[in-house]
């Protein structure tokens, strides 16, 4: 009876009526929030998987895009196995697509065409020309000279067949951290041209000490190429390939595959092994032939 007495005094004029409407306001309150937050939190949590990123110079990255700040996207590449599993920064200028996978993605509109990916397009922008555009002069009589445009000049560069190399500097550890693979940050596709030359020495314990060409009379039933000298430096493309490339002090080659070229030392026993080889990737320019 307290209570009542009390409501009554602070609101004397609510009916029945305004009571259930009030109910009612704040009742919907509460569950549009709680539809939001449901909402928001399984945006978040819904990965995307196998989105495929294709690049301007024609390189093209598949992998988990996990963020997007700055005008970079963080792309988790690899699935980890063999402890091949690195992120990867792009900036959104040297983007040309995105297809994302369509396991993660849970509706489509119309406009997709009913396809099973979505592709992200940076904006197109259209090109200034800053050439003013030719006018016909006025006033021509027949005694005036037509108008004759410049001569073009047909003179051909001459063409080199020497592709162009950007470079890239990696250091190479000889232990067995990240399970022994050094991931170059370089992205291969197949059909590249890569020239890789390397130096310096690590220890394999034990008081020896191994160059990028390793040493050919110990032997190591562990070590990845078996046929190979222990301690050399090894390479390969992928985080889920197993076909090993010898490196040695140099190698020249032509990439059989898409993926992230990892580096490391052929030997089985890694846990002992200190120093690194310093390491010069040159990789193709896309578009140099």
């Amino acid at each position: 009876m307290a209570r009542a007495s009390s409501f009554r005094h602070f609101s004397p004029r609510l009916t029945k009526i305004d009571k259930v409407s009030l109910l009612e306001v704040i009742m919907k309150k509460f569950f549009v929030r709680a539809v939001v937050a449901f909402a928001l939190v399984f945006a978040v949590s819904v990965p995307v998987l196998a989105d495929t990123i294709r690049l301007k110079d024609g390189s093209v990255i598949r992998g988990q895009i996990v963020s997007f700040k700055n005008e970079q996207f963080t792309i988790l590449v690899g699935s980890g196995a063999r402890g091949r599993k690195s992120r990867i920064t792009v900036y959104m200028e040297d983007v040309d697509s995105i297809d994302f996978d369509s396991t993660g993605n849970t509706t489509s509109t119309a406009d997709d065409n009913n396809s099973s990916s979505s592709t992200y397009q940076p904006p197109y922008q259209q090109p200034t020309n800053n050439q003013p555009p030719y006018q016909q002069p006025t006033n021509q009589t027949s005694n005036q000279p037509s108008y004759q445009p410049p001569p073009t000049n047909t003179t051909t560069q001459p063409s080199t067949n020497n592709p162009a190399f950007f470079q890239i500097n990696v250091k190479v550890r000889g232990d067995n951290a990240s399970n022994g693979w050094t991931n170059s940050g370089l992205v291969v596709r197949r059909g590249q041209r890569l020239r890789i030359s390397a130096s310096g020495r690590v220890s394999l314990g034990s008081n020896r000490y191994a160059t990028p060409d390793g040493l050919p009379n110990i032997p190591d039933r562990d070590k990845l190429m078996r046929n190979q000298p222990t301690g050399g430096l090894i390479a390969v493309i992928g985080d889920d390939n197993d076909d090993f490339i010898f490196v040695g002090r140099g190698r020249d080659f032509v990439a059989q595959r898409d993926g992230v070229l990892f580096l490391g030392v052929n030997e089985g026993n890694l846990s002992d092994n200190s120093g690194n080889f310093d390491v010069v990737i040159e990789a193709e320019a896309s578009g140099s032939r």
